[in-house]
């Protein structure tokens, strides 16, 4: 009867027909432009027919349809409002009319339906699912709503409770929710779904009672099971980074009165205008970026070397996080120190970890011993000639990680990998007495390691593409994220973040107030303020870390005055670990450090500013912190230090919290603007040469394009 390149229309027996989604050269089922168009063409293909009784809905997929196309949202939410209202409103007619065919339809879950997938559920009047089949909508987590449809008739079926429940979570429900909420009729088991449904539609076709029912689906009603106005002041705190959870709620609210077209549009006005915030087109890069890193991390697992077999430099607290990040992903792992101290407190971490999760309950005991008896401590190489890489995780001194590098790269076989974990120092330099340096790369982990998600693979001159690929491969294995970076002082993450901390004491030097500067970048999203993380960090690593980076970047971070950091070192003011740093810190009943204002900081800001006190904008605060992350990430991309503004923006955000809602340093200038950034770099141009756009940022602004392509 009809077929497309994503469904097709099969008349069967009795006068029943089967529209099919079948997407052509996929794995899966999602709904992009030409597959609503091809919907579209089958409902008026089912309608013409005259002979049509009723309809099975069905996948032909493990999956029933898995959502909308992500990557064609960037060019429709920077476009018009007005042009992507119409075009949705285009879209939900297709729902529309396809719900509104004069004869039953009957829908087979047979796997995951999310977003438009479970919508497309929902135009059924009866679904059948298999047991282990999952539906939700997910949409908040791009931060927009359901827009064909979601907040209107899932509300109709199960109440408006469970329908802002499961929308507000973005979690997939199970079958078994589904089947008690009413979103799904009947489970069947895997094997006889198609042939039950079929029954079913068969059954119903065979009178008008279906009826009644899509009639009820189409009327307004109301629903007194929500306190609307408590949900919208708890999920109101949020809504100026977030504000999808409020508009669903709102959209919900307005719309359950209204009959079916017009809670449509309501859906539609609401929709349209979450799309075209920042934080839903950051949200939505995010997704894509997300993508990008995946394909990337098969690609490295298919070229990187077979590892048996690893083994861990340095023991303490990193180098037991390091090891237990290995072995509890199922890579066995030797851990060496020469201080026996140091192989204890790095199987008390280990063991400190495991002991969590079987407290937990995500992991049974006998797993966690296995585990712990996969880590070997060693105050020796025994073992070091069978293992296929080594990761160096030893004090930051550079004469001592090569000495000891070099030694133990003569106990190691011919093709093993060596990785330091280093957080600054070259990788060139480290590797230089090597005696195969393209077996060597640097692999720098995020600390707390079994938590934070990054790993950047560094590549030195002298780095193969195929130990690269092995440190990446290694990292994926341990369930973490691998980008792989050159080799520059502070690399990517740390380059790009001491940029930041510039701008910072050259704020406090020209007479801001640090609690202010932490309150607006809280505000503006960021986990902490710059002098609160610098507490967390310690001034002294701080300070070493921000002196190693800034060396190497000549005029542009230079410091050629007191900062505040190194005063803080000189004054025995530390951070948390020391009780005292821009803020003083007390234990509370759990051990845990709680921060307060700390009145002899003042005195030690007077000695380090250059001009008085003066007040400053909200706006120019930002401005300073930012910017010269901006150009700091454009650098690096121009300079091929990250591979892709997607790479760079995926590591700011797993490897030191940046914002969500503006989806990385480079998303952020491109949500700004370009000009807007290079006409805010020209109102800070006295202040030295981190506010100095690049010359491809000009070039960039005066054509209007992006760091991040719609297309």
């Amino acid at each position: 009867m009809y077929q497309g390149q994503s469904l097709r229309v099969t008349l069967l027996e009795d006068g029943l027909a089967e529209l099919c989604f079948d997407r052509q050269d996929s794995a899966i089922n999602k709904f992009d432009s030409g597959t609503v168009a091809e919907l579209a063409q089958a409902t008026a293909a089912i309608r013409a027919h005259g002979g049509v009784r009723g309809v099975l809905l069905s996948s032909a997929k493990d999956s029933f349809i898995v959502g909308a196309d992500i990557f064609e949202f960037p060019p429709l939410f920077a476009g018009p409002s007005e042009a992507l209202a119409a075009f949705n409103a285009e879209q939900n007619a297709v729902f529309s009319a396809f719900e509104d065919l004069p004869v039953p339809i009957v829908a087979a879950l047979n796997g995951l339906a999310l977003g438009g997938g479970f919508e497309m559920l929902l135009t059924a009047d009866y679904r059948m699912a298999v047991s282990g089949a999952q539906a939700g909508l997910p949409e908040v987590g791009l931060g927009i709503m359901p827009g064909y449809g979601g907040t209107v008739r899932l509300p109709r079926l199960v109440g408006a409770a469970t329908t802002l429940d499961w929308i507000l979570s973005g979690k997939p429900q199970p079958t078994a929710t589904l089947l008690e909420a009413g979103a799904v009729d009947a489970l069947c088991n895997a094997g006889s779904l198609r042939e039950q449904a079929l029954a079913r539609l068969q059954a119903v076709a065979q009178d008008d009672t279906w009826k009644a029912r899509r009639e009820a689906r189409l009327r307004g009603r109301r629903d007194d099971s929500v306190d609307f106005a408590a949900l919208k002041a708890e999920h109101g705190k949020r809504a100026s980074h977030y504000p999808a959870p409020l508009a669903v709620i709102e959209s919900v609210e307005r719309s359950l009165p209204l009959a079916r077209d017009a809670a449509l549009a309501e859906e539609n006005r609401a929709f349209t205008s979450l799309a075209a915030t920042p934080t839903a087109q950051a949200l939505v890069q995010i997704f894509i970026n997300e993508q990008s890193l995946r394909k990337k991390a098969k690609g490295y697992t298919r070229q990187a070397h077979r590892l048996e077999r690893a083994a861990v430099l340095g023991a303490g607290i990193m180098g037991g996080g390091i090891a237990y990040t290995s072995a509890v992903r199922g890579t066995p792992v030797i851990m060496k120190d020469i201080a026996a101290a140091a192989l204890d407190t790095g199987m008390g971490e280990a063991r400190k970890l495991l002991a969590k999760q079987v407290d937990s309950g995500r992991m049974p005991p006998e797993k966690a011993a296995a585990v712990l008896d996969s880590i070997q401590p060693t105050l020796d190489f025994t073992g070091f000639s069978e293992v296929d890489i080594v990761v160096e995780a030893i004090v930051e001194n550079l004469g001592l990680k090569k000495r000891v590098l070099a030694d133990v790269e003569s106990r190691l076989q011919a093709n093993a990998v060596i990785a330091s974990n280093t957080s600054s120092l070259s990788i060139e330099a480290i590797g230089s007495d090597l005696q195969r340096p393209q077996n060597f790369a640097g692999m720098h982990f995020f600390n707390p390691v079994p938590v934070m998600p990054l790993v950047e693979v560094i590549k030195g001159p002298a780095t193969s593409e195929e130990t690269a690929a092995t440190v990446a491969g290694y990292a994926v294995a341990m369930g973490k994220t691998p980008v792989v970076v050159k080799d520059c002082p502070g690399f990517l993450v740390n380059r790009i973040l001491t940029a930041q901390f510039v701008g910072f004491v050259r704020l406090i030097r020209d007479g801001a107030d640090y609690l202010q500067i932490d309150r607006v970048m809280e505000a503006f999203g960021w986990p902490m303020g710059p002098a609160y993380l610098q507490d967390v960090i310690g001034m002294d690593t701080s300070c070493h870390v921000i002196d190693v980076i800034t060396a190497g970047y000549g005029e542009r971070m230079r410091l050629d005055f007191a900062h505040v950091i190194a005063r803080m070192v000189q004054a025995g003011r530390l951070g948390q670990k020391s009780g005292r740093g821009f803020y003083r810190y007390q234990a509370d009943a759990k051990g845990r450090p709680q921060k307060s204002i700390d009145p002899e900081v003042a005195d030690l800001l007077a000695d380090v500013r250059a001009e008085r006190v003066r007040d400053f904008g909200d706006q120019e605060i930002v401005e300073r912190m930012m910017l010269p992350m901006v150009i700091e990430a454009a650098l690096c991309l121009e300079e091929g230090v990250a591979e892709s503004a997607a790479d760079i923006d995926m590591s700011l955000l797993l490897g030191i919290g940046f914002p969500r809602h503006w989806g990385g340093a480079l998303k952020y200038a491109d949500l700004v603007g370009l000009p807007n950034i290079v006409a805010q770099c020209e109102t800070h141009r006295t202040l030295g040469g981190c506010y100095q756009p690049t010359q491809r940022m000009r070039e960039m602004a005066a054509r209007g394009e992006r760091f991040h392509p719609l297309n």
